[in-house]
């Protein structure tokens, strides 16, 4: 039994969804810091994961928030790179749901992801900006590119290796019963400094 990496695990599924999917080719996973939280109460319901952007509007680290000027804090990956989101995974509750709805979690996420790459988040016009009209439209959109990718990876597929979403087919408690550790990344969600 060995230790299963939860953060290299998920990067490489993350690597593989935006080479696949062409509407989440615009994510550069080497700029995207994959992190978990764990869950202090093992509940099956709330929140599975988020993304959190670590940029203004254009790119920028200072910006306008709530009246005041702000700057969002630095942060970077294992090899020093400036990272321009972090995509966190609330365990053990994400690894508790089903299969399919783990794999829409992802590309959920992923599809919050401004199309300009810019360390901000997709925008849609009218009060509800962060999921569009509607929250079920937002949820069929990130359905449609889960199921896209299986499709097309399930079409290409030469069987010779595991396919990297193979890990969300276990629950938490089959994969703590088949490795010794469970080995996740975290960090306390960055906040945002007013400047003085």
């Amino acid at each position: 039994m060995t230790t299963f990496d939860f953060g290299s695990k998920m990067t490489c599924l993350c690597h593989d969804l935006t080479r696949v999917v062409p509407e989440l080719g615009h994510i550069d996973m080497r700029r995207v810091l994959v992190t978990a939280s764990f869950n202090r109460k093992p509940s099956a319901t709330g929140v599975y994961a988020a993304v959190t952007p670590l940029r203004f509007a254009g790119g920028s680290r200072v910006g306008r928030h709530r009246r005041a000027t702000m700057v969002m804090p630095r942060v970077v990956n294992e090899a020093g790179e400036d990272q321009l989101y972090i995509l966190t995974f609330y365990l053990p509750r994400y690894l508790q749901a089903p299969f399919e709805e783990k794999l829409e979690t992802v590309t959920h996420e992923l599809w919050h992801i401004g199309p300009d790459f810019d360390g901000t988040l997709r925008q849609f016009p009218g009060k509800c900006r962060i999921h569009g009209p509607t929250q079920e439209a937002f949820d069929a959109q990130a359905r449609r590119l889960a199921d896209r990718y299986l499709r097309k990876r399930r079409q290409d597929d030469d069987r010779s290796s595991e396919p990297p979403w193979e890990f969300l087919q276990s629950s938490w408690e089959e994969l703590r019963s088949r490795y010794r550790r469970l080995r996740a990344h975290h960090i306390p969600r960055p906040q945002m400094r007013r400047l003085a």
